[in-house]
């Protein structure tokens, strides 16, 4: 049905005039009782209901809609139904403009509906929602204040059946669709309601609700009980109402044929340009033209690039004014024109200048400067033939490798851009998009080169490791061209269509692991891997560059915060447990806004002095969260200390074996991998040759489980380095000889006891440094690999290289089992022993 309009509370518009109608009954109460209505015996008597006028609407039986009441006696009207719990009768107003009424100002026929639903409103009106259920006629009135109320008589329909019943609804259910297809007020829902009523009089009512026709129109309609009458006169509006909506239609088509015609002349007037300096009815003002002819020639493109400019712009003057293709072009010769073609900074040429400045900025980093440094002095004697080298700074998260960009370009002179790869898994976001697609744009390589405004600048790529594919294509493909010094001179971008030489960018390129970077993209890129800091270089930034930066940040000064050596080294050694130092400045910060808080709430005398020591450690920043040393304090039977890499940088981590009375069974907990299964399992089997070797029982296995467990067992653990550690453990286990708490070890272990090298050597022993152990047993390939440790940490670390595991167990085991050097007897079976357990 059509969406109900506001009745009591609207008025309707001008010019409505009474069309006729009966006239009203006379106020007395009627000699005989009224007939029965719907859902009532036939000798039951409706009792004097009230009755409510409605301005510019006629309500039909079987409508559901809300209806908005405003005066005062149809407001106590409906007050006084909902106290007696009574239905209304709602009856059309001859002249919707009047406010007060009279029983002469409405008609005779109504209906008789229910309330379903009353909502006052917030101005003091009402909202009722009323379902129509019966045509009713008004006998007479019982009273008229403070509302009228009066006897009401049902009018029962005359049925009307048979063929031609149905096929006169057949012909009135066309006309209905017919005409909601041509009029915008017959709602769809209407219409599908209508071609599956099966009642000839529900049809009736429901088309004559949602006629466009006058009150007196649609009063007639439910005056009339003959269903086949109401039909006839349906069908012939119907007509009369399609006719004129189609001929609206011709009229509505043939101005726009007009308007079509009117546009095509503006096209040809626009196309000769006969009267475009009085009109501006081009694609924009003289001036623009003239703009972009300025700006082509000042941004000094090459040949190929400036033709295609001036293409785009000659096809911009043909283009009107309304078309969106014009706007296309525009931001296409933006994009051009904004490119920095010949645009550049010039490079510094002290190599001296350079290196303080990268010695301000960062501590250590010996490798990266040194590259930079070489990449000046090789400028020096090349000039612009030496090609910008294109590195991949490789290392765990808060090392440095971001913020070394930003030095790098201010120790070259040279402006900086970054752009983050993270989670980019669309290779049109590399190169961009076709301009066949609507909203295209440049990929992000050329919109960062247009953002910067040279063609040389320092180019850091964020997490490269991070890119993703999907079916959009893969952006590390894409990279090749830009990363390779042979193609990137002449990139091209998918939107822009011409070739950028960008082989004067810098590139600088960052990773946490370098395993995702695909081979042939890892080939193009010189790798400098960034290793974890040292307690010393830590202490080192945290003194020169953290604790002086924080300070600032948070409004405090030398004067009135100090941050002891003393004091940052016990929040290096128990507040964080990192390779980088991103902790390490949150919780020298941390330290900073409790001091800003305390200045800042002292009362009295300000407090200019903020004492910080080692004690106040604690105090600031709460219980330790990590304990420093050595991971366990005293000799273990069946506990070794091994050292394995994560993307974070080297971890120590602790292997436990247990014997337990058992069949036989191996048992590996800890969430471990594949590979350190395999690694464990290998591992076993040396043990038990070692256990024969040594002159043990082999009984041991066949009755007891062996327990091998990894703590953290919500990590998971993979590799083949935990070998020698784990079968350390074992033989531990085995001959109840302890492992010495202050030994580490990594290596993997062949079957015949051989170690083998490993990797992320200088990881591992930085772990085992900041862990406080004090040996560390690495298999002797490995040993070219600690060359770039710093001198502290081989100073403070005794290095052991073995090639078989017994220089390891030699090195790691004391000397006799436990029970002989506790002095007591050795049990049967207890703790981490089995039965048969060698001594």
């Amino acid at each position: 049905m059509r969406k109900p309009r506001d009745l009591d509370d609207i008025l309707p518009p001008e010019g409505l005039t009474d069309r006729g109608g009966l006239e009203p009954p006379a106020l007395t109460p009627p000699t005989t009782a009224p007939r029965g209505g719907p859902d009532r015996d036939e000798d039951e008597v409706l009792p004097p209901l009230p009755v409510l006028p409605l301005r510019d609407q006629v309500f039909f039986p079987a409508m559901v809609m809300p209806l908005f009441f405003s005066r005062p006696k149809s407001i106590h009207a409906i007050e006084d139904a909902m106290l007696h719990g009574q239905r209304l009768v709602l009856v059309a107003q001859r002249d919707p403009n009047l406010e007060e009424y009279e029983p002469k100002d409405i008609f005779d026929v109504g209906v008789l509906a229910q309330s379903l639903q009353v909502l006052k409103l917030p101005d003091g009106s009402l909202r009722m929602v009323a379902e129509g259920q019966a045509r009713v006629r008004i006998q007479a009135f019982t009273h008229l204040d403070p509302f009228m109320k009066a006897f009401v008589e049902p009018i029962e329909d005359i049925p009307y059946e048979g063929s031609e019943a149905e096929a006169l609804m057949r012909t009135i259910v066309a006309q209905f669709e017919r005409a909601g297809e041509l009029s915008r007020n017959i709602a769809p829902e209407a219409v599908t309601a209508a071609s599956r009523i099966t009642d000839a009089g529900r049809l009736s009512d429901l088309v004559a609700s949602n006629l466009n026709a006058t009150i007196e129109e649609k009063q007639d309609l439910l005056a009339t009980a003959d269903v086949h009458e109401r039909l006839q006169r349906l069908h012939l509006h119907l007509a009369h109402e399609i006719e004129i909506l189609e001929l609206e239609r011709k009229i509505h088509s043939r101005v726009r044929e007009e308007i079509q015609a009117s546009q095509r002349e503006m096209y040809l007037r626009e196309q000769l340009r006969v009267i475009r300096d009085e009109l501006r009815e081009g694609s924009g003002e003289p001036g623009e033209i003239d703009e972009y002819e300025r700006r082509i020639t000042e941004a000094q493109m090459p040949e190929e690039a400036e033709a295609h400019a001036r293409r785009e712009l000659g096809r911009l003057e043909r283009t009107p004014m309304m078309s969106p293709e014009g706007s296309v072009i525009r931001t296409y010769l933006d994009a051009l024109c904004d490119l920095p073609w010949q645009a550049t900074t010039d490079d510094s040429t002290s190599i001296s200048v350079a290196e303080r400045v990268l010695d301000e900025d960062h501590y250590g980093l010996r490798r990266v400067k040194e590259r930079v440094l070489e990449f000046l002095a090789a400028k020096q004697l090349a000039g612009k033939d030496l090609q910008s080298p294109i590195l991949c700074f490789v290392g765990p998260p808060g090392v440095g490798k971001t913020s070394i960009g930003k030095s790098i370009a201010r120790a070259l002179g040279r402006k900086f851009i970054r752009v983050s790869l993270g989670g980019v898994r669309d290779e049109a976001e590399i190169r961009g998009h076709r301009r066949t697609y609507i909203g295209a744009m440049p990929g992000r390589i050329m919109q960062a080169i247009r953002q910067v405004g040279v063609r040389n600048p320092v180019f850091m790529m964020d997490e490269i490791d991070k890119l993703g594919m999907d079916f959009r294509g893969d952006p590390s493909a894409a990279l090749l061209e830009v990363l390779d010094p042979e193609q990137n001179n002449a990139f091209s971008d998918h939107y822009l269509e011409v070739k950028f030489d960008l082989s004067e960018v810098m590139f600088i390129t960052t990773a946490n692991l370098l395993d995702p970077v695909p081979p042939a993209l890892r080939d193009r890129m010189e790798v400098i891997e960034f290793d974890g800091y040292t307690e010393f270089e830590k202490l080192e930034i945290a003194h020169r560059y953290l604790a002086p930066k924080q300070l600032k940040a948070n409004g405090l000064t030398a004067g009135q915060l100090t941050f002891p050596k003393a004091a940052l080294r016990d929040i290096i050694r128990s507040y964080t447990r990192e390779a980088g130092v991103r902790s390490l400045e949150r919780e020298i910060a941390r330290v900073c806004r409790k001091v800003c808080r305390k200045v800042a709430s002292a009362q009295g005398e300000p407090i200019t002095r903020v004492r910080f020591t080692r004690a106040d450690v604690p105090v600031y920043l709460g219980p330790a969260k990590y304990r420093f040393g050595l991971a366990e304090h005293e000799d273990q039977v069946g506990v070794a200390a091994g050292l394995a890499w994560t993307s974070a940088g080297g971890q120590v981590i602790m292997v436990e074996v247990c014997l337990v009375p058992g069949r036989g069974q191996v048992l590996l907990t800890g969430s471990l991998g594949e590979t350190m299964k395999e690694s464990a399992e290998t591992a076993m089997t040396f043990a038990r040759s070692w256990n024969a070797a040594v002159g043990g029982q082999e009984r041991w296995f066949r009755n007891s489980d062996v327990h091998v467990h990894l703590p953290e067992g919500a990590v998971p653990k993979d590799g083949p380095s935990a070998g020698i550690t784990i079968a350390t453990a074992l033989c531990s286990a085995l001959s109840r000889r302890p492992v010495k708490c202050s030994v580490s070890m990594t290596g993997e272990v062949t079957l015949r006891g051989r170690i083998l090298p490993v990797g992320g050597v200088k990881e591992k022993v930085l772990a085992a440094h900041r862990g406080g152990l004090r040996t560390v047993l690495l298999p002797a390939e490995n040993e070219k690999d600690i060359e770039e440790l710093p001198a502290e940490v081989l100073r403070d670390l005794e290095i052991v290289f073995v090639r078989e595991m017994s220089e390891v167990l030699n090195r790691a085991l004391a000397k006799a089992p436990i029970e002989q050097r506790a002095g007591h007897a050795k049990p049967g079976r207890a703790g981490a022993s089995a039965a048969g357990a060698q001594s």
